[in-house]
């Protein structure tokens, strides 16, 4: 079966664009210009990835954005921007929300599919086989069939990228894992290299770890390990 991508752009010239390409790619494409009937159809249906256009007249992108990585039922639906914003600060401000990568416009349709497969790979890529993992004397379970993550017995909503760095770095408790070494898990030759990617995560992870954020430990100027 096909993946469904869902798109929200005010340009119909570049959703057609996106949509023939992709199509022929072998992707089912949802495509919207207005955020109302988008948010309907996500109330409707779950596509396996959102690409969202920050640039909204009459609406923020980013805001959209951060609904949806605080909607439940939504929260794990990998999402791309697509943005012709250049300034480093917003496309760290869109991987702060959740976020799982960006593309800046103009974009080739080329780099998009694989930006998008990329993305897909990580959902179906396993650390270490698909057993639960519980952690920190219980109070962390990692579940990478279900893609659910429980802190102390009440569910944690991680977006696809900081759920995989939670399991990359709980696969081998105590090692350090580099920078790159991350991002080549993530992005493999897809990777979005800007300072403070990584970084960026990391902080936003360790919020939703809460209590148990102190698990996740830096390395200075090497990376990041998880140890109890």
């Amino acid at each position: 079966m096909p993946k469904t991508i869902a798109m929200l752009d005010d340009e119909e010239d570049i959703l057609e664009l996106v949509r023939t390409h992709l199509s022929r790619a072998g992707f089912k494409v949802e495509t919207f210009t207005e955020p109302e009937n988008f948010l309907k159809y996500l109330d409707r249906h779950r596509p396996d990835l959102i690409l969202l256009d920050l640039m909204l007249p009459g609406s923020d992108g980013l805001e959209i954005c951060r609904y949806l990585k605080r909607a439940p039922d939504k929260a794990s639906i990998p999402i791309i921007m697509l943005t012709a914003r250049s300034q480093e600060v917003d496309r760290v401000t869109g991987l702060e929300l959740g976020a799982d990568d960006y593309v800046t416009k103009p974009f080739s349709l080329r780099e998009l599919e694989a930006r998008i497969k990329a993305v897909l790979r990580r959902l179906e890529t396993k650390v270490n086989g698909t057993a639960r993992k519980i952690l920190a004397g219980g109070k962390l379970v990692i579940d990478p069939e279900k893609y659910e993550v429980q802190i102390e017995d009440k569910p944690a909503e991680l977006s696809l990228t900081e759920f995989k760095i939670l399991e990359l770095l709980t696969s081998k408790p105590g090692r350090v894992f580099s920078r790159d070494q991350i991002l080549d898990y993530l992005w493999s030759q897809e990777k979005v290299v800007i300072p403070r990617t990584i970084d960026v995560h990391i902080r936003h992870l360790r919020e939703k770890l809460g209590k148990l954020s102190h698990f996740i430990q830096s390395v200075r100027g090497v990376g990041y390990k998880y140890e109890e």
